[in-house]
């Protein structure tokens, strides 16, 4: 019987049993030294999944962009990304904090930018300007609610990179996702991009960790950053094996959070005092809005953990929940109980 039921983020998922027994028999090395059989297994197969060269584990998907970002541009540059974008929104700063480099903002739709708008932020050479050195795009975009950069927006975005000579850098945390919803290998999705960032401890469910993939001699010069950023592991294998399995029989599953994502946002919207826009839960992230209970969402929040329900909030007046394999389809009449009980507590 559970506590509570989960829906803060899909990085709350626990290992698999096959997972733990990969983790406890996994051949291991130093890799820093690159002996590490089995973190070599994982970036050779990681490297494949992505149709790219070379790739490298790293701890966290905050480390694996910021190693990305650094290895691109030198100090000074500018990198255009959303102007609410997991790199700017939830990195500490650390594009200009550890590498000098300042944020170019786009505006964005549900958190996707419109090509037209990407090059009207690249401005031309001009002695007060930083210079471009970047384009950055996050998909699935968290903030945007889970929503879903389609192939010929990519598309479109390179052209506007190769026009003016610029890499492009994807954080794809949840790319799996986005390959789910699209019904395409995530490798036609990194196709527009030089370097792809995409994490295993999300809702592939491995304990810890994120891949970057690109060319051999990006990945080399990432490794470097890597390094001097404190990501160099030693007998890694152990939490690379995890990996390895959420790569080989974790990715199919993500359609059944996408199912119930869906399944309880539909449920949320016709609990009066509630709004979501059905338009932009697209993946596995739910978000809402409870303003018209003249509530916050921080004190909607605290109401819905004491009945037994926990997600995370988009202050003043946004929540958000993702399902992952943490959840499961038999909690969402639960969930909307609750909901529902606490909207009728405080509805006019």
């Amino acid at each position: 019987m559970k506590d509570y039921v989960e829906l803060r983020s899909d990085t709350t998922t626990h290992p698999t049993d096959e997972m733990r027994e990969a983790m406890k028999s996994a051949p291991v090395g130093d890799d820093v030294f690159g002996e590490d059989p089995t973190v070599n297994a994982l970036e050779e197969l990681s490297a494949r999944m992505m149709g790219k060269q070379a790739a490298m584990f790293v701890p966290s998907g905050t480390m694996g962009n910021i190693s990305s970002l650094l290895a691109h541009c030198k100090r000074g540059d500018e990198v255009v990304m959303e102007s609410e974008c997991h790199i700017y929104y939830y990195e500490v700063g650390g594009l200009s904090a550890l590498g000098g480099m300042v944020p170019r903002l786009v505006r964005g739709k549900d958190g996707l930018m419109d090509p037209a708008d990407v090059e009207s932020a690249i401005r031309g050479a001009n002695i007060h300007y930083a210079p471009p050195g970047l384009i950055c795009v996050e998909n699935t975009h968290n903030r945007g609610g889970g929503t879903v950069y389609d192939l010929d927006r990519l598309a479109g975005i390179r052209d506007v990179a190769e026009k003016h000579g610029l890499p492009m850098h994807l954080d794809g945390a949840r790319i799996f996702n986005a390959s789910i919803k699209l019904g395409v290998e995530a490798s036609a999705i990194a196709r527009y991009f030089d370097s792809v960032q995409f994490c295993l401890s999300k809702g592939l469910s491995a304990p810890v960790g994120s891949v970057v993939a690109g060319s051999r001699e990006f990945i080399a010069k990432a490794r470097k950053y890597r390094k001097m950023l404190g990501g160099g592991m030693r007998q890694a294998g152990v939490i690379a094996a995890a990996g390895i399995v959420a790569l080989e029989k974790m990715v199919a599953r993500l359609a059944d959070d996408h199912r119930n994502a869906r399944a309880l946002a539909e449920g949320l919207a016709v609990i009066p005092g509630i709004e979501v826009d059905l338009s932009t839960v697209e993946t596995n992230i739910v978000v809402f809005d409870v303003s018209k209970l003249n509530m916050t969402s921080d004190e909607f929040a605290k109401e819905l953990w004491s009945e037994g329900v926990r997600m995370t909030t988009r202050p003043p007046y946004k929540l958000r929940a993702v399902t992952s394999r943490m959840f499961e389809a038999g909690e969402i009449p639960l969930v909307l109980e609750k909901v529902a009980k606490i909207s009728g507590r405080h509805s006019n």
